[in-house]
């Protein structure tokens, strides 16, 4: 697997919450100015270029069809060779407008993932997928939006200054007439902009929560047809877009309310032009070419009115979604890399030190573990459900960090590494095996991107999944469906094995790792391990006896603690907890 060249964003998000969203975007439209600057000024001399063609159109009508005194055809070329300019202007300016908007959009997206991997375990738990993809993707279309096409409808509104200074110059008296209506837009446009505003935050929310359903079903599904869930489910898909149906339909009636009387008031300064101007021209004081371009000049004022409108509603709706990006971007990385960071030589020595810990839901993880497992020790952790095994996993890899107390790896407190390095040595293997949309050479590669087809063989062969891979039809190269759930249980945890030993971690750490596999597979798993496990750290969550026989010790975990530790042999003929455990908890 061969990663793609990335290209880091440009500029970042002004990280002070009491500024504006737009003061806060401000940094990331600074980085692309020279693109949006030229967009800008391409798109304003078009403008210049079109206002010409009227008051062409108007001396065309006076000198060649009322005074006769010049040539019709002289005006058709100019106004011809105005409108090619101004299509090629145009398009100049859309070309290097988008390229703007993507660009923005780029780091502004890059900017938003790259802050959700930097993210603990902890905001996980506490924010649902449906909602981060919702804010990674139509809220950030929303505010690049606006970021890059809401200048440029300023630019494209400043046509009624330049139309009106046009107008002045050819009769002051009808241009004041074709301008009454201005100032009626503006104060209908501040009025619609306070009425959408809750209502665009609104839909931004219910739009999430859609996104969150969907999600959740299209994992599940297998759980929703297994308790054929489905008119259920279908019937929750459905309030969820009721809620949003009716905030759309909510903000359709602020703007079918608001837009006509928007849309129709330069329709009305035409008629009092056409009024007024008639007027003017019966008693000498206009021509009839001023009164075709006058008509021409409130018929362009008219797109300007309209994309006032829009860039009201594009606004509100970007300011909503602004707040809900920079929700994530503001909240801090629980998990950060230290500012003198530490890199002992790896040895492969875990110790627990008065580690207490509980999850942000307020389950308690750990309470006071003390535990030491020496470099090359292989301990398997044994207690009942729910007693801490697993935390014990997390907490080695730094997935969370300890409420009270201490994590060593190799003498050093796992908060003193840098994460990547801490990751390379602490090796894991969940009970829950997560593969990618990718063939089995890159998810076994997942870690190691540059490894050669001869390692990820290699690791296949020590995790058992060798034999069932060369039997696919493309082996290797075979891409496995959505989260691997093209294979059977057993294959996704022994690919996700190969995928750890790949890494060839100091400390490898096997969350109840072979529970999903027959006895078959697990005896030739745990042949491959015994090897393996020679020369480094390993810590098993067991539940099975064929796991606990590979332990050099084994260590009780009752409560969030160490109560006892010694051999498999020791325990069971000392410890009658121990023996307790095995009976309910614990598989031949």
């Amino acid at each position: 697997m061969t990663a793609a060249a990335r290209r880091a964003p440009k500029a970042g998000i002004d990280p002070d919450p009491t500024k504006s969203w737009l003061r806060r975007a401000r940094p990331l439209v600074r980085a692309h100015r020279a693109l949006l600057i030229t967009s800008l000024t391409l798109s304003f001399i078009g403008l210049i270029v079109q206002v010409q063609i009227p008051d062409l159109v108007r001396i065309g009508i006076d000198r060649a069809l009322v005074d006769r005194t010049e040539g019709l055809e002289k005006y058709v070329w100019l106004i011809a060779g105005l409108a090619i300019t101004q299509g090629l202007i145009n398009f100049l300016a859309r070309l290097y407008l988008l390229r703007t908007a993507y660009e923005m959009e780029y780091d502004l997206r890059n900017l938003v993932f790259g802050h959700l991997m930097r993210m603990s375990y902890g905001f996980y738990d506490r924010v649902q997928s449906g909602e981060l993809i919702s804010r990674a993707t139509s809220d950030i279309r929303a505010v690049q939006m606006y970021l890059a096409f809401g200048p440029s409808i300023l630019v494209q509104c400043t046509i009624a200054g330049i139309a009106f200074a046009l107008m002045v110059s050819i009769n002051a008296p009808l241009a004041v007439v074709a301008m009454l209506t201005m100032p009626v837009i503006a104060v209908l446009g501040v009025r619609m902009r306070k009425a959408i505003f809750p209502v665009s935050w609104l839909i931004q929310s219910r739009l999430a929560g859609v996104a969150t359903v969907v999600d959740e079903n299209i994992q599940g599904v297998r759980i929703v047809k297994a308790f054929a869930a489905e008119k259920r489910q279908i019937g929750t898909l459905t309030r969820a877009a009721d809620g949003l149906r009716w905030a759309y339909t909510t903000d359709a009636r602020i703007r079918s309310r608001w837009m006509p009387v928007m849309d129709n008031l330069p329709r009305l300064g035409l008629a009092m032009v056409l009024l007024v101007g008639g007027l003017m021209v019966l008693d000498g004081d206009a021509t009839v070419g001023t009164i075709v371009a006058f008509n021409s000049y409130v018929l362009m004022l008219q797109p300007p009115f309209r994309m006032l409108g829009m860039i009201i509603m594009m606004g509100q709706r970007a300011a909503a979604s602004a707040q809900r990006i920079y929700d994530i971007l503001d909240t801090p990385a629980e998990l950060t890399d230290p500012a003198e960071p530490v890199v002992p030589q790896p040895r492969g020595d875990v110790r627990f030190e008065g580690v207490r810990f509980t999850y942000p839901d307020g389950t308690v993880g750990l309470e006071g573990l003390d535990l030491h497992v020496r470099p090359g020790e292989t301990v398997a952790l044994v207690g009942a459900t729910g007693s801490g095994k697993s935390t014990v996993a997390r907490l080695a890899a730094r997935f969370y960090d300890a409420d009270a107390g201490r994590v060593l790896i190799d003498g050093a407190d796992v908060r003193d590494y840098p994460l990547a390095t801490l990751r390379g040595r602490v090796g894991i293997v969940p009970d829950e095996p997560f593969l990618f949309s990718l063939s089995l050479h890159d998810n076994i590669a997942f870690g190691q991107p540059a490894a050669t087809r001869e390692q990820v063989v290699a690791a296949a062969v020590a995790a058992g999944a060798d034999g069932f891979i060369r039997d696919l039809p493309q082996g290797y190269d075979t891409v496995v469906g959505e989260r691997g759930y093209t294979l059977s249980g057993g294959q996704r945890q022994r690919v996700a094995i190969a995928r750890a030993l790949l890494v060839n971690p100091p400390v490898l750490i096997l969350d109840d790792a072979t529970s999903a596999v027959d006895v078959r597979v697990e005896h030739e798993i745990h042949e491959a391990l015994r090897d393996l496990m020679r020369d480094r750290t390993t810590i098993m969550v067991a539940h099975r006896l064929a796991t606990i026989g590979l332990a050099d010790r084994v260590v009780l975990i009752e409560n969030g603690q160490a109560v006892a530790t010694g051999t498999h042999t020791e325990l069971l003929a000392t410890e009658p907890r121990y023996g307790r455990v095995l009976a309910t908890e614990v598989n031949a």
